[in-house]
């Protein structure tokens, strides 16, 4: 049949009935670029101990990839127990991002109270600052993280929680819930034994990680060895940071209830892990169970590069547009983490009738990598140019032809 004569006709048909009058309208605004193009992790589930994976005696434990969050391997991972100094992570933590955010300035006083003061014959981890003495805030975070000062926590906690330890746990559990920390309740600043005082060996990876990640230009507090303060030198009770030179952080813990615990990062050829040890028996333990589950982790896993960014991974078609592809393509660095010898597919989805605008660093999609079927990882898929909007009579033209080309 002779299709010259039924266009006009399809056309004024087409504008009578409103198909067209979504395209036939003002502009769309473009889509915004993303804000933080980041890649994340769909993690399989967590190797078990057994077949190569280690048998640990410590109540719990955990190995997780920082880049991505994934846990490698875990066990009893989710069980809320007595973290003791543990806890004073999320007090460093809560120091830290009130420096970043200007709230706290390095060289604030705090004064050390009655309620914060460790008494000359304590059995506690103190600092030893004299009480009605003040110290600076970064001579305290020091005394947390290094010597892990229980007067430190309290003083620091109730100079930032509205003159309470009471006030600053309130902020811990805000935090700890607005991190994902679901199997934990803080109680007070220091660890010290409390029933209701908990968390879980995921969540305090979790909170290792977010140190990590959210407060580098602190996180080298956490490899110092020793400390210094009103002529007392204390050293790091992390036994790993004097005999691995990839480990480089974070925390010791010890009480009769909670047991030795321990938790660590370390770095080798481009590769972080955050280990995690609840409750074992000997400070030896803790140490030796961290370097199992270290060279186990590095060992048998390695970073692997998908795609580089800025390389047009396809070409899809965008309507409405002035041109009739866009280029699309990663926006940044991407690395996933997979056991070693195994290769990375990637899968690249784009998002359904792409429209016009489309703005250069807009999401349109993503890339999925997998290694033996198992998803390892995704990244965002963003336009590569930007892509305008076509006139009036050319996006009517497009609609009816795409009419006649379903």
């Amino acid at each position: 049949m002779n299709t010259k004569h039924l266009l006009p006709l399809a056309l004024a048909a087409a504008l009578a009935a409103g198909a067209l009058s979504a395209h036939a309208a003002s502009p769309a605004k473009a889509a915004k670029p993303a804000a933080a193009a980041a890649s994340t992790s769909v993690a399989a589930p967590a190797a078990a101990p057994g077949n190569g994976v280690p048998v640990l005696p410590a109540k719990a434990w955990l190995l997780m990839d920082f880049d991505s969050g994934e846990v490698l391997a875990s066990n009893n991972a989710d069980e809320p127990l007595p973290p003791a100094s543990l806890t004073k992570m999320m007090t460093s933590y809560l120091v830290e991002q009130a420096l970043r955010s200007g709230k706290l300035k390095q060289n604030d006083l705090v004064t050390v109270s009655q309620y914060a003061w460790c008494r000359g014959s304590s059995t506690e981890s103190c600092m030893y600052l004299p009480l009605n003495s003040q110290a600076t805030v970064i001579d305290l975070l020091r005394g947390i993280i290094i010597q892990s000062g229980n007067d430190a926590s309290k003083a620091i906690a109730e100079h930032m929680g509205g003159g309470s330890e009471q006030g600053f746990a309130k902020l811990m559990n805000a935090e700890a819930k607005r991190l994902g920390m679901t199997n934990t309740n803080f109680v007070n600043a220091t660890g010290l034994p409390d029933p209701a005082h908990k968390a879980s060996a995921r969540d305090l990876a979790i909170l290792a990680r977010a140190i990590i990640r959210d407060s580098s230009e602190y996180y080298s507090l956490y490899a110092e060895r020793d400390f210094t303060y009103n002529k007392i030198k204390q050293g790091n009770r992390n036994a790993l940071l004097y005999t691995d030179p990839s480990v480089d952080g974070l925390k010791t813990g010890h009480t009769s209830e909670a047991g030795y615990c321990l938790v660590t990062s370390a770095k080798r050829n481009g590769m972080r892990l955050i280990t995690v040890i609840l409750n074992t028996s000997s400070a030896q333990a803790r140490a030796d169970e961290t370097r199992t589950l270290l060279g186990w982790g590095f060992g048998n896993f390695e970073k692997a590069t998908p795609l580089q960014p800025n390389t047009a991974l396809a070409t899809p078609k965008v309507r409405f547009a002035t041109v009739e592809t866009v280029p699309v393509g990663i926006a940044a660095p991407w690395s996933v983490t997979v056991p070693r010898g195994q290769q990375v597919q990637t899968a690249v989805q784009v998002k359904p009738d792409l429209e016009a605008p489309v703005a250069k660093g807009a999401v349109v999609g993503k890339v999925v990598a997998t290694a033996n079927g198992k998803t390892l990882g995704e990244a965002p898929l963003v336009a590569q140019a930007d892509v305008e909007r076509a006139g009036f009579l050319r996006r009517t033209w497009q609609g009816v032809t795409g009419m006649f080309g379903k």
